[in-house]
């Protein structure tokens, strides 16, 4: 493709970005202006259903009304020989994915840019009305500029909150989709659960679906281990919650309580005085300014504290102890607590949801259970390694068309592994209500540059079109056959 000339030559293609399942990413220059721009494009004629050329043309729509620092800006987009081509700004950069894959595990503060710049970013996209939500926000969608600010690029997942168009399809990147994204819903909050998901990869540099988890959620602790500070890893657990309504629903006020509580200390003879106050302010006790303010006076005078502190409450308590060294026994204290109490809000979590399972029990879920464990190691062995492997082998004698033929195996063993844990969570928990919705799965090869083990997960929600209207549905929207005369 490269110098090939589209749009009346008004751009040269001077290289390939990228292939994906929705199309193929050029870098070209605009002659008229001497930019460099992305080309993305479209093959409508290759199109599995008009649902695609409707994602695609939506990414266009979205891009032309957004302006923010770290979204590309949009240039054109126009068809042309049987194809749609979206032509945009070219964000110069390496992906997350890509700095994992040859870095390992990215540091804290590229971390906490990262976060930052994703909350002004969604803050951004979910205060337009409607709100925009992006739904597949990854480490292939996500680029750090030679600056190390961030970019987020690709939009044809993007939804409008309030006004869906033609049902509840979604599209994502397994791993990085919020549990409601499988169910057909998409809002604010599963943007913030996605760039959870992004964030903690950079961190560990291994994908969310293969990191420790607890029934839905990701162990977080157990992920990170001792690596990263707690309040960093507590804004994770927030951001990562399975339930959308638990969930934090916006990143800002995550990254403003955290700087709260890293803020540096004076000096080290202060630092521990200090962080038993700041302890006692967290747990909403008023004689906290009262004392700082008494220790102040007192010291600027040259008296000692000791004379208030003993009219103090709270050295009534401890006779014997300084008062900070009370404070600090009271913050563990309301510490023990807190943890117990949490304690006692996980199990009562637990037992729950062990009480409102609506699946099966007895003798058919332990039969049912065996089953699908069974069928998931037959799934696994024939369509994910001896058939793959076989196929590759022939095809050095019989060409690349089975080499093709083994990805297609795993792509089938993909989308049958997803159905079949599907099927283990209808068995223990139930069908889910999705209001008379018909839900359907499709696997394919995430965009970008293709990995093995790497696909992307469509799950649709939409009901059968009625009867009268299939025949309108297989045919191009009117407006499309208009722009195409």
């Amino acid at each position: 493709m490269a110098g090939v000339l589209l749009r009346d030559g008004r751009y040269e293609i001077v290289g390939t970005l990228g292939e994906g399942a929705q199309g193929t990413t050029f870098e070209a220059v605009d002659r008229t202006t001497g930019q460099k721009v992305a080309i993305k494009r479209f093959l409508v004629k290759g199109a599995r259903s008009w649902k695609d050329v409707e994602l695609a043309e939506r990414e266009a729509a979205v891009l032309a009304e957004l302006s923010h620092p770290a979204l590309p800006v949009h240039v054109d987009h126009f068809e042309e020989s049987g194809a749609l081509y979206l032509v945009m700004e070219r964000i110069e950069g390496d992906t997350i994915e890509a700095l994992t894959r040859r870095a390992g595990a990215l540091s804290r503060n590229d971390v906490l840019r990262f976060l930052d710049d994703a909350a002004s970013v969604l803050d951004y996209l979910h205060g337009r009305s409607p709100p925009v939500i992006h739904r597949d926000i990854n480490p292939k969608n996500v680029i750090r500029r030679p600056d190390g600010s961030f970019a987020f690029v690709d939009f044809g997942a993007v939804r409008a909150a309030l006004k869906p168009r033609g049902g509840s399809t979604v599209v994502g990147t397994f791993g990085y989709m919020a549990p409601e994204q499988f169910q057909g819903r998409a809002l604010p909050a599963t943007d913030v659960y996605s760039v959870g998901a992004t964030a903690l990869t950079m961190l560990t540099n291994v994908e969310p679906e293969n990191l420790p988890h607890r029934g839905l959620a990701i162990d977080v602790a157990a992920a990170l281990g001792g690596t990263v500070a707690p309040e960093l890893r507590e804004v994770l657990e927030r951001m990562l919650e399975p339930d959308p309504d638990r969930r934090a629903p916006r990143v800002r006020p995550l990254l403003d309580e955290l700087a709260r509580r890293s803020e540096p200390r004076g000096n080290a003879s202060r630092r521990h005085e200090e962080s038993s106050w700041r302890a006692w302010e967290r747990g909403g006790r008023d004689r906290t300014d009262t004392h700082t303010r008494r220790r102040r006076d007192s010291s600027r005078k040259g008296s000692s504290p000791d004379a208030h502190d003993r009219r103090d409450s709270h050295a009534g308590r401890y006779p014997h102890e300084p008062p900070w060294e009370a404070w600090e026994r009271d913050v563990r204290e309301q510490w023990k607590e807190r943890h117990a109490e949490r304690h006692r809000a996980n199990v009562w979590q637990a037992h729950g949801w062990r009480h409102r399972r609506r699946g099966l029990h007895g003798p058919p879920l332990v039969v049912a259970l065996l089953a699908i464990h069974v069928a998931l190691i037959v799934v696994g062995v024939t369509l994910g390694v001896i058939v793959p492997v076989a196929l590759t082998v022939l095809s050095i004698f019989f060409g690349p068309t089975l080499r093709n033929a083994a990805r297609d195996t795993q792509r089938a063993e993909a989308a049958a592994r997803a159905m079949l844990l599907r099927a283990r969570q209808f068995v223990l928990y139930g069908p889910e209500r999705t209001e008379g919705t018909e839900t359907r799965a499709r696997v394919e090869p995430a965009p970008g540059p293709q990995e093995p083990g790497r696909w992307r997960v469509e799950v649709g929600g939409e009901a059968p079109p009625p009867a009268e209207e299939e025949e309108e549905e297989r045919e191009p929207s009117r407006a499309h056959r208009e722009h195409r005369t």
